[in-house]
């Protein structure tokens, strides 16, 4: 008897379980991600955990009151341009950097509708990201964000996921046009006549990344020639070179990440001989409130983009830097640059 009432408990909780994920499914819809899976989402989204930075970042572009949690606390530069009800949101970690991996007991207590991913190159690595998603009953979908031409598209998809369609179509316009601007450009640049580029990362500017890396894309794209001819190790890159690999190189331009490489380069004996420092051609990549070049790529390089060409090629490519930065801070960060503030970004 006792039995037979545990067997009918059992089924009834059964039951009751299957009716309520019925019924959830029941209230979702059907969407194909850029991975091309099909996944059922809410009809209606309000809030959304974005896995890594990109995703996150690319979020916000969309519409910043949906982020239902951070990757990382935004450091004050970053906080100067973002808007504070999001500055306070609670820190969730991701899948990014070196290792990095979410703290999932703080994911559910957000309750995100969705969670949104960078599709990552090696399936071992979205493996991760899928188990997590299902243990915690999420739906996961993925995003195509490796190239800058993605951008586009990937603005009209998470429009139509949380829907935000008319926003995500000015920033999508935006993406194809700044492709179409560009492109005829570099297209019409010599091969033999393309300006060299090394790109300085780390205090001492000896970290780069090869031509081939994604995290030098701008480069390629901008019609610039990367000193550092290679196929990358790993996915992560900031790898070491020596300055006489740099010295013998003799780049016409050096784009740097760091303040304190710029700061002092100038000075110092190993590179005062090489020609962009000769010829007063060394830049620190803005930065503000994410970096328009790259670590951790974002929307920003649309912008970068057309900074780099016309640092490259300003005859070819003329630009009202400017007018320029103002326009995109306005439609995508909802930002107004006074003229201090728009200083302070250039680095001027």
């Amino acid at each position: 008897m006792i039995e037979k009432s545990r067997k009918q408990i059992v089924g009834s909780l059964f039951l009751l379980f299957l009716s309520v994920l019925i019924s959830v499914q029941a209230e979702g819809k059907e969407i194909v991600d850029m991975a091309g899976r099909k996944v059922i989402v809410p009809d209606r989204v309000t809030k959304v955990y974005g896995a890594s930075p990109p995703a996150t970042y690319l979020l916000y572009a969309v519409d910043p009151a949906l982020i239902a949690g951070l990757n990382y606390p935004f450091n004050p530069k970053e906080r100067t341009y973002l808007r504070p009800d999001v500055v306070s949101l609670p820190v969730i970690g991701g899948w990014f950097g070196q290792g990095r991996t979410p703290n999932q007991e703080a994911l559910l207590k957000v309750k995100p509708d969705v969670m949104v991913a960078w599709m990552w190159k090696t399936k071992a690595a979205n493996e991760k990201i899928e188990q997590v998603a299902r243990l915690l009953g999420l739906p996961l979908v993925y995003v195509r964000l490796d190239h800058l031409g993605e951008y586009s598209d990937a603005f009209l998809f998470m429009g139509r996921l949380v829907g935000r369609e008319e926003r995500s179509r000015q920033l999508s316009e935006y993406a194809k046009r700044t492709m179409a601007e560009v492109e005829p450009v570099v297209a019409a640049v010599p091969l033999g006549k393309r300006v060299s580029v090394y790109y300085a990362e780390a205090p001492d500017g000896l970290s780069t990344e090869c031509d081939a890396s994604p995290h030098t894309e701008l480069i390629n794209l901008a019609g610039g020639e990367n000193i550092y001819r290679c196929a990358p190790k790993d996915d992560y890159g900031m790898e070491r070179i020596s300055i006489e690999q740099v010295m013998l190189a003799d780049p016409e331009v050096i784009l740097a990440q760091e303040k304190e490489y710029v700061d002092r380069v100038r000075s110092d004996p190993g590179w005062k001989s090489i020609r962009a420092v000769k010829n007063g051609r060394v830049h620190l990549i803005p930065g503000a409130p994410f970096n328009w070049f790259d670590r951790p790529p974002s929307f920003m390089r649309l912008l970068g983009i057309k900074w780099l060409t016309n640092l490259l090629y300003p005859d070819r490519y003329p630009l009202d830097l400017a007018k320029e930065t103002r326009e995109f801070y306005r439609l995508f960060l909802n930002v107004e640059l006074d003229d201090d503030a728009l200083r302070e970004v250039l680095h001027q």
